[in-house]
């Protein structure tokens, strides 16, 4: 569908910085909003500054945050910057020191100095991340300059789409507690496990997460595939350029060439690679009987047990990878490794039960090198 696949892969289409995708959108407005509506469940946003489709998803992955976000404190000054920047108009021009002024005064959580420079650089993190999404740009100075001196000014501008960043909500989400809250908040009043719901869920499941994952023997959401998995697939085919494939305890949308409705895997670069020999590697270990799949195909082990086996793939493979990873310690190679596995959906991790879930789309994303090649780093024995 024209249009569909632009507001599936981006936050929002803005006017300014492309009108093109923007009128294109506009033109198809009516057969996507249906489309949206009915099958996702999902809100589209249209104004004069942007189209964005309200992307919800149907459970939170551990995965799912801002990616370039490594502290809950750079996840508060975002929503002080939404909230400063709520009370400006489009096109109204701001400086820095407004906004750290403003930060300092409405973080409660604790004191915040800016001449320390873990908290400035952090702050220009979030500017950054803000700038890359259209939510601000800058008009004069360099914001680099921040990090070595708090006196330094930058002229910044509103775009105006700030309001549309942040989710609405029909309830006060101030009365919530857990991450469920959440994901029901969707359907008050509403069976999930019926009608319309239930086929608004199934469709977030495949095009927001990685997959969906058969959760006991009566699962509702798979008997809704079994009856309709076929017209499912005739839908991704002519509206998306995917393809749906439905296994014993999973499912999964498949990519065309040419889709572009998101990010896809194995991207073009060496973490991909590593992860489709780790891939391998673990489903030559199930096939020997070293490994032990449960019922539904997947695999629950020690976080300890599961780091251990990376690097033990490491060790096979060495030869093989770039200099940069063989010159990783053993601890930041599992991280990268590990937080990647888990970005793209083929581990699910419990720091709760310090356990690690292996899931079934291992077995369906591998790769591996010749026979004959031996594994040894170049010049060593």
């Amino acid at each position: 569908m024209t249009g569909l696949d632009e507001l599936l892969a981006n936050r929002w289409i803005v006017k300014a910085e492309d009108k093109e995708k923007y009128y294109l959108i506009r033109d198809n407005l009516e057969e996507i909003r249906k489309y949206v509506t009915e099958k996702l469940g999902c809100q589209l946003i249209v104004n004069s500054h942007m189209i964005k489709l309200e992307k919800i998803p149907a459970a939170a992955e551990g995965y799912m945050g801002i990616t370039e976000f490594t502290d809950r404190k750079e996840y508060c000054f975002l929503c002080l910057i939404l909230m400063f920047l709520e009370d400006k108009e489009a096109q109204e021009q701001f400086v820095l020191s407004q906004l750290t002024e403003y930060i300092a005064v409405h973080m409660e959580e604790e004191r915040i100095d800016w001449t320390v420079y873990s908290l400035r650089k952090q702050l220009i993190k979030v500017m950054r991340f803000c700038i890359d999404n259209r939510i601000i740009k800058i008009t004069d100075g360099d914001e680099d300059n921040f990090t070595q001196d708090a006196a330094t000014e930058v002229l910044y501008e509103n775009t105006g789409i700030s309001k549309y960043f942040m989710r609405s909500f029909t309830k006060d989400i101030m009365k919530y507690e857990t991450v469920s809250d959440f994901e029901q908040s969707d359907w008050v009043d509403v069976n999930e496990d019926r009608g319309i719901a239930r086929r608004h869920r199934i469709y977030k499941r495949l095009l927001f997460s990685s997959g969906i994952y058969r959760n006991g023997s009566e699962d509702e959401d798979f008997e809704y595939l079994k009856y309709y998995g076929n017209r499912m697939t005739e839908d991704f085919e002519k509206n998306l350029n995917c393809r749906l494939q439905i296994y014993k305890s999973s499912a999964y949308l498949i990519m065309n060439e040419g889709c572009r409705i998101g990010d896809a895997f194995p991207a073009n670069n060496t973490l991909s690679d590593i992860v489709l020999l780790c891939n391998h590697f673990f489903v030559n270990k199930i096939k020997k009987g070293e490994i032990l799949p449960e019922w539904d195909e997947s695999v629950t082990m020690d976080i300890v047990e599961f780091e251990k086996q990376i690097l033990e793939c490491r060790k096979r493979y060495v030869g093989g990878l770039v200099k940069t990873y063989r010159d990783k310690t053993s601890t930041e190679f599992v991280r990268t490794v590990e937080e990647y596995m888990e970005q793209t959906g083929f581990i699910r991790k419990n720091t709760l039960l310090h356990e690690i879930r292996l899931r079934p789309i291992m077995g369906k994303v591998m790769g591996h090198y010749p026979k004959s090649f031996d594994g040894k780093e170049e010049g060593k024995a």
